[in-house]
């Protein structure tokens, strides 16, 4: 048929609540998730963890194992797979004697049931030589050090002006520290891999935020061709930055099937994922400010101190935000590391903006109360013209709408700034606010167009959706930019056969996605206005990727910027905190989808909350292992740990992101909220408590 298109705007024109497509599977049951898939003859795996802090192997006795009914075999180090060298040495399992944590894995069973491998996994002997660990993060570490880079590559260390000099002659200063304990990824699906080779081709179906990363690293471990491994994973029940990058089940998973010549499930038990999927790492943060009587700042440091592994460095940049932020003519930004014998910490959503904000803010709220000013009023003083690090032009900067806007929303006037005066009963209640910042992130992505001759069209890449509702959304970007209802606008996602694409992380996904398809459905959208008559039987395909604009550095300094209410209530008698409401303002670009981006807004700022509130885990000094490693211990919120929550945003215009005017909605809601919490605590009890979570053992001494 001829291509028919619309000319005025298209039916479901981006911003629209759309459904997402595939809610129906995933209430019904139909979605089939990693762990879901079971190929004919299936094993199943279940890993051995090391049960020292630090030492070596010195032996695995696997009989009592074999001799289980149903068991096929035990890998170790002995016998596993040769891999070749890893880029993330997490990845090298079963390749030597070397314990370098708690948990890390020594052994791992396969047989004909997961309860034989469970089994088979317990009568597993291991014996080692143990050697003296350190687990203890301390801001007066002596093997402290001061990194080059970051996470996300930025400079560990920043200066500008004479930050000790204008601290000094600031005639008002705050020096306090803030500490935020080990939080961990606990996304509802586990991280869950099936294996099987066929031919010397290997095919997973794994839960990953990005299955081309997935596919690379397999090939290079296997030292295969890319063409000969296929990795999927097309549903995927969250992952929240620990299924950013593969992690050891996927390779596990491979080795066995390898191994037995069978296919093989693996899903981690969760109690054994604190320490093997990556974690946020604790921070210990000195935040200075020093502001004039007007309450402009004049002088900022914001120093971190956190943990990395002995496997491989990871640096938690919480740092990097207080260089966005507030005007700092004088600046000190520092990160600190030390390596000790804990599980290689990793991303957690909001990495670095999620521990930083919450120092930060806290911070910028006690220099409002020494001042006797707003805590809103205070943040719009501190507005800067440009970006204070780089002094680029923001491409768009709307924190102040933000607050005001939020401000409105939530009746912040008329509120009397008094601690500990508004009273229920034995409830005492208060008010708090923090701003929020996230980068804009774009990363180059393949999107392939096609049209096909009975009027439709069809779109693939290898995006991957993580629950966003990244198939709803690409659809909308291709409809519009095709100019054709979205209904006849097919989407194919989440196969490392497709055209490749960045990941769903650093909520870069669907600014990178998006681009790539805007552009592969222009091209197509070209040709077939050119084209005359009937479309040929195959159809029409165009192919484009962004590799020469994610290359390009933009002149403009681009993030996100939000502003998140709180009110909280502190029983007296208790000192447990409930939260009554939060609100989140946010500017974050044109909103692509209302409905899926309000569920991103509030999913988190509900993380946040829990970070505010219950989520930490300690590490058990003499054990050296997570104390709190299952959801019975691990504490995270419900529905009714937060009463009213509500998400808005401004109608952003920003010419300078990409072809949607999109920015990344999926981690900024979790950025101000635990401070807008904490600052509500204080404003309700007049007792300012800097180390998260605000549970009530730490309230009720001073209650």
């Amino acid at each position: 048929m001829t291509p028919q298109f619309p000319s005025g705007p298209p039916p479901y024109p981006l911003g629209e609540p759309l459904v997402r497509r595939e809610g129906r599977l995933k209430v019904t049951g139909a979605a089939r998730y990693a762990a879901e898939h079971t190929p004919p003859d299936c094993a199943y795996a279940w890993p051995v963890p090391a049960t020292v802090a630090r030492g070596r192997v010195t032996a695995v006795d696997t009989a009592r194992a074999l001799a289980l009914p149903g068991v096929c075999a035990v890998l170790t180090h002995e016998n596993a797979p040769r891999l070749a060298a890893a880029d993330d040495p997490t990845l090298s399992v079963l390749q030597e004697d070397r314990v370098p944590h708690r948990g890390w894995y020594v052994a791992l069973a396969v047989a004909d049931s997961l309860e034989a491998a469970r089994a088979a996994a317990e009568a597993v002997r291991v014996t080692y030589e143990s050697d003296a660990h350190d687990v203890r993060l301390s801001a007066g570490h002596p093997r402290l050090y001061e990194p080059e880079t970051a996470n996300g590559g930025y400079p560990g260390t920043r200066e500008r002006g004479d930050f000790d000099a204008a601290f000094a002659a600031a005639p008002v200063t705050v020096d306090a520290t803030y500490t935020v304990p080990p939080l961990h990824n606990h996304p509802m699906e586990p991280h869950a891999s099936t294996a099987h080779w066929n031919d010397g081709r290997l095919t997973v179906h794994d839960s990953s935020q990005g299955s081309t990363k997935v596919c690379e690293d397999l090939a290079a471990l296997f030292k295969l061709d890319k063409s000969d491994v296929t990795v999927v994973s097309e549903h995927v029940g969250g992952g929240f930055g620990s299924k950013g990058t593969p992690r050891p089940q996927v390779v596990l998973a491979a080795m066995a099937a390898r191994h037995t010549g069978r296919p093989v499930k693996l899903a981690l038990p969760r109690r054994q994922m604190p320490a093997v999927v990556g974690h946020r790492a604790p921070t210990v943060q000195r935040v200075r400010i020093g502001a004039g009587e007007d309450g402009v700042i004049t002088a900022l440091a914001h120093e971190v101190v956190t943990h990395t592994s002995t496997v491989k460095e990871f640096v938690e940049q919480a740092a990097v935000p207080a260089r966005v932020m507030y005007t700092s003519p004088h600046s000190r930004t520092v990160h600190r590391v030390v390596p000790l014998d804990v599980p290689s910490p990793s991303w957690m959503r909001a990495p670095g903006e999620a521990p930083g904000m919450f120092a930060l803010e806290s911070a910028v709220d006690e220099l409002a109360v020494l001042l006797d000013v707003d805590p809103v009023e205070l943040r719009m003083r501190n507005e800067p013209d440009t970006e204070p690090d780089s002094d680029r032009a923001f491409s768009s900067r709307h924190l102040v709408g933000c607050l005001r806007e939020g401000a409105r929303r939530f009746g912040w006037q008329p509120r009397d700034p008094r601690p500990a005066v508004r009273q229920e009963g034995r409830l005492l209640l208060g008010t708090g606010v923090a701003s929020a910042t996230y980068p804009v992130l774009q990363a180059a992505s393949e999107a392939e167009a096609h049209a096909d001759a009975d009027g439709g069209f069809r779109i693939r890449l290898n995006a991957t959706d993580i629950g966003t509702g990244a198939r709803t959304v690409l659809a909308q970007v291709a409809a519009a930019a095709l100019g054709v209802p979205e209904g006849r606008v097919g989407i194919e996602i989440g196969s490392s056969d497709l055209p490749p694409a960045m990941l769903a992380g650093g909520s870069a996904g669907t600014g990178s996605w998006g681009w790539a398809v805007h552009k592969a459905c222009t091209g197509l959208r070209a040709r077939l206005r050119d084209h005359v008559g009937p479309l040929p039987s195959d159809g029409f395909t165009v192919t484009a990727d962004t590799r020469q604009e994610a290359a390009e550095r933009s002149p403009y300094a681009r993030h996100s910027f939000g502003a998140t209410f709180a009110e909280a209530q502190v029983d007296t008698v208790t000192g447990e905190v409930r939260v009554r409401r939060l609100l989140g303002v946010f500017a974050a670009g044109r909103i692509l989808n209302s409905r899926t981006a309000r569920s991103q807004f509030i999913g988190g700022m509900t993380m946040g909350l829990g970070m505010a509130l219950m989520e930490g885990s300690g590490l058990d000094p003499a054990f050296g292992d997570f104390a709190e490693c299952d959801l019975a211990s691990y504490h995270v919120p419900a529905c009714a740990d937060v009463r009213r929550i509500g998400a808005h945003w401004l109608d952003e215009e920003d010419p300078h992101l990409n072809p949607m005017g999109s920015k990344g909605i999926g981690e900024i809601g979790i950025v101000g909220t635990a401070a807008a919490v904490a600052n509500a605590v204080w404003h309700a009890t007049g007792v300012r408590l800097r180390d998260l979570p605000l549970t009530p053992d730490k309230l009720l001494p001073h209650l």
